[in-house]
C-alpha cells in the first residue's frame, strides 16, 4: 500500500504543480480583466487576443530582433499595453455610456480581427518558443523545472502587487474615485479621461505579460488566447465581477482543483471550472467576493428597438408577402438550394436569439449549446435509430428545450453580464461533453446523415426537395416567434424587459416569464440545428463552439435588432459572406469582426434600421409653423 502511495504521489505533486502554472496564468488573465470591468465597467472579450499578442510579441522580439526573453518581458506588456490605449481612445470609450453588452460585442469583434490577422500571418499551427531557463530541480517528489517555478512566483508577485497598487495605496483610491465620481475628481484638476486610458491599457498589458511568461511553455498560436478566454470569464464570475481579491484567489483555487481532478478522473478536467461556477451562482449568484448585482450604466439600458420597420397598409402589405413567397418557391432554381438552407436555418436560430436579446433585452452568449447538441441529436437519431427525418427533428428539439429548462433554471435569476457570462460558460460544458461523447463522433462529428422519407411520402434525397421541406419547418419556426412577439403574452414580454419592478408589482413573475421565453428559445435554436444537420447532413463541434454563439449575434445585429425580418437579413448577410468569400479564408473572419464593430459602433439599427431610415423621409413643415415639428420615434408599436 504505502509503496504504491509512493509511486502516485510524484504523479499527484505534478499534477499539481501544473495546476498552479495554470493557476497563475487564470489569476494574472482574470486580474487584467477585473481591473477593466471593475474600474471600467467593460467586458473585456478581446483580453484572450491580447494575451496571444503578449506571446507573439515575445516570440518575435526573439526571432526577428534576436531581444532575449528578459528584455521581452518589459517590451511586449508594454506593446500591447499601448494597442490597448488605442484601442480604448478610437473605439471602446464611445460605448462607456451604453449598456455592458455593446462593449462585449465590440471587443468580440476585434477579437475576430485579431486573431483572423495573425492566422493569416504566421498559420494556425503553433511556433515554439525557446526555453530561456532550461534545467530543473529533482526532488524526491518529482522533477521541478526551473522556468515554471520561475513563471508560477513571478506571476504571483505580479497579482499580489497589483492588488496592492489598486487596493491599497493612495494612486488606486484616486483611480477608484476617478470613475465613480469623474465630476468630482475633475474639480481637482485630474485628468479622468486620461486616467480611465491609463486603466485600460495596465488591464490590457497584465494579458500581454501573462501571454510572455506562457510563451516558453505552451506553444505560441493565433488561437491560445481563444481556447483559455471562455476559462478566464468563468474564473471571473465565479469570483466576483470586478473582484480584484476574487480573481487571484479563484485562479489559484481553480488552477489546484483542475490539477486535482486530471489526477482523479482526466475527462473531467475540462469542465470541472465550469461545473463549479454553475455550482457558486446557485449560491452566490454576485460570485464568491461580488458586491450585488451589477448595475447598468446610468444612461442607457439596453436599446433593444432600433429601426424597426413601419407597420404596412393591407393592400401593399399582401402585396409584398406574395412576392415574397414567389421568390422563395423560384430561388432553388436560380440558386444552389444548400446555400439556401443553411439560410434559412441561420436565421431561425438567429431569430431565436433576437427573442431573447432584442424583446426580452437579455444576452446570450451559449445558444450555440442549442443549435449543435440538437444537431448531434438529430443526427444521430436520424442515422443510428434510423428515425424518419421530422421524428429526428422533433426528438432533438424537445432534447433542446429540455437542456433550456436546466440552463434557464441555473442562469435566470442573473442578471446582466454574469447572465451572459453564466450561459457562454454553461455552453463549453456541452462542448466539451460533445467533444468526449461516444454518439457524437468526437473531432470528426457525425457525417453523411440520411435525409429520409419526410412524412413517409416526402422523399428529401435531392437538393431542391429538402430546400422546400426546410422551408416548411424554418417558415412555421418563424411564425411561432412573430405570434408570441405580438401576442398578449409578448406585451408580458416586453414590460418584463422595459420594467422588471413595474412587471413585477402588476403581478406578473418576471422570473417565470424570462424562464418560459429562454425555454422557448432554446427550443427554436434546437429546432434549427437539428434541420440542418438533416439537411446538410453533418453535425460537427463547429455547430456547438461559442463562436457560433457570436456569429448567431452578428447575424441579429447585423439584421436589425428586436425585428422579425432583422435577424432573416443578417442570416442572408452571413452566410453570403462565409459562402462567396470562403476562397479568402482567414479574411472571412477578419471581415465578421470589422462587421461587428461597425454595426455596435455606428449602425446599431442594423440593415432593418436602415431600410426604416429610408423609408420614413422627414415631414416637410407646414406654412406659417414657427419651428420644425419634431421626428416621430422610428418604432412601431
Amino acid at each position: 500500500m504505502f509503496e504504491s502511495l509512493a509511486l502516485l504521489s510524484p504523479a499527484l505533486f505534478g499534477q499539481l504543480l501544473l495546476g498552479l502554472i495554470n493557476g497563475s496564468f487564470y489569476a494574472m488573465m482574470s486580474l487584467g480583466l477585473a481591473i477593466i470591468f471593475g474600474l471600467l465597467n467593460v467586458v473585456n472579450f478581446a483580453h484572450g487576443a491580447q494575451y496571444m499578442m503578449g506571446a507573439f510579441t515575445a516570440w518575435m522580439l526573439l526571432q526577428w530582433g534576436g531581444i532575449p526573453y528578459g528584455w521581452a518581458l518589459l517590451l511586449a506588456p508594454l506593446a500591447v499595453g499601448l494597442s490597448g490605449i488605442v484601442l480604448e481612445r478610437l473605439l471602446v470609450r464611445r460605448l462607456y455610456h451604453l449598456d455592458h453588452v455593446y462593449g462585449l460585442l465590440l471587443t468580440f469583434g476585434i477579437t475576430l480581427i485579431v486573431e483572423g490577422l495573425y492566422r493569416k500571418a504566421f498559420g494556425s499551427a503553433g511556433l515554439p518558443y525557446a526555453n530561456p531557463m532550461p534545467g530543473g530541480l529533482r526532488t524526491a517528489l518529482g522533477y521541478l523545472p526551473y522556468y515554471r517555478l520561475w513563471a508560477l512566483f513571478a506571476s504571483l508577485l505580479v497579482c499580489l502587487a497589483t492588488w496592492f497598487l489598486i487596493e491599497k495605496t493612495r494612486l488606486g483610491a484616486t483611480l477608484r474615485a476617478a470613475i465613480e465620481r469623474p465630476d468630482l475628481v475633475r474639480s481637482f484638476g485630474l485628468n479622468v479621461p486620461r486616467m480611465v486610458t491609463l486603466v485600460y491599457g495596465f488591464g490590457v498589458g497584465l494579458a500581454g505579460l501573462a501571454g510572455v511568461f506562457a510563451a516558453p511553455i505552451y506553444n505560441v498560436s493565433p488561437t491560445m488566447g481563444s481556447n483559455l478566454i471562455v476559462i478566464i470569464f468563468a474564473v471571473v464570475v465565479i469570483g466576483g465581477m470586478g473582484s480584484i481579491k476574487g480573481a487571484i484567489v479563484t485562479g489559484y483555487l481553480l488552477g489546484l482543483t483542475e490539477g486535482l481532478v486530471r489526477y482523479y478522473h482526466p475527462p473531467l478536467s475540462d469542465t470541472v471550472v465550469f461545473i463549479v461556477m454553475a455550482v457558486v451562482l446557485l449560491v452566490k449568484p454576485a460570485g464568491l467576493f461580488g458586491r450585488g448585482v451589477i448595475a447598468q450604466h446610468a444612461s442607457a439600458a439596453l436599446d433593444s428597438r432600433p429601426g424597426r420597420l413601419p407597420r404596412l397598409r393591407a393592400p401593399l402589405g399582401w402585396l409584398l408577402l406574395a412576392v415574397a413567397l414567389a421568390a422563395l418557391v423560384a430561388a432553388p432554381f436560380l440558386m444552389y438550394p444548400v446555400f439556401l438552407v443553411k439560410v434559412l436555418c441561420f436565421a431561425v436560430a438567429a431569430s431565436a436569439v433576437n427573442l431573447l436579446l432584442g424583446y426580452m433585452g437579455v444576452l446570450s452568449f451559449g445558444h450555440a449549446m442549442f443549435f449543435g447538441f440538437a444537431a448531434y441529436v438529430a443526427g444521430h437519431l436520424a442515422k443510428a435509430w434510423g428515425l424518419a427525418p421530422e421524428w429526428a427533428i422533433l426528438g432533438a428539439t424537445l432534447v433542446s428545450a429540455a437542456l433550456g429548462a436546466v440552463v434557464g433554471l441555473i442562469a435566470i435569476r442573473l442578471q446582466g453580464i454574469y447572465f451572459a457570462m453564466c450561459t457562454l460558460a454553461l455552453a463549453q460544458m456541452v462542448y466539451f461533453f460533445c467533444l468526449q461523447a461516444p454518439f457524437t463522433g468526437g473531432e470528426d462529428g457525425i457525417q453523411d446523415i440520411p435525409r429520409g422519407v419526410a412524412f413517409g411520402v416526402w422523399d428529401l434525397r435531392g437538393d431542391v426537395s429538402v430546400y422546400f421541406f426546410v422551408l416548411l419547418v424554418c417558415g412555421a419556426a418563424l411564425l411561432m416567434v412573430a405570434r408570441l412577439v405580438h401576442s398578449p403574452y409578448g406585451r408580458i414580454v416586453a414590460a418584463v424587459r422595459d420594467s422588471e419592478p413595474r412587471a413585477i408589482s402588476l403581478g406578473y413573475d418576471a422570473n417565470r416569464t424570462k424562464l418560459a421565453v429562454f425555454v422557448f428559445s432554446a427550443a427554436i435554436t434546437g429546432l434549427a440545428g437539428a434541420t440542418k444537420a438533416i439537411a446538410v447532413q453533418i453535425a460537427t463541434l463547429t455547430d456547438v463552439g461559442w463562436h457560433m454563439s457570436g456569429e448567431l449575434l452578428l447575424m441579429t445585429l447585423v439584421g436589425g435588432l428586436g425585428t422579425i425580418v432583422g435577424p432573416i437579413l443578417g442570416a442572408l448577410a452571413l452566410i453570403s459572406m462565409q459562402t462567396y468569400m470562403s476562397e479568402l479564408q482567414d479574411w472571412v473572419t477578419v471581415a465578421q469582426g470589422l462587421v461587428f464593430c461597425v454595426v455596435v459602433l455606428a449602425l446599431r439599427g442594423g440593415i432593418a434600421g436602415g431600410l426604416a431610415g429610408l423609408w420614413r423621409r422627414p415631414a416637410r413643415p407646414r406654412a406659417g409653423a414657427g419651428a420644425e415639428q419634431p421626428g416621430v420615434q422610428a418604432v412601431a408599436p
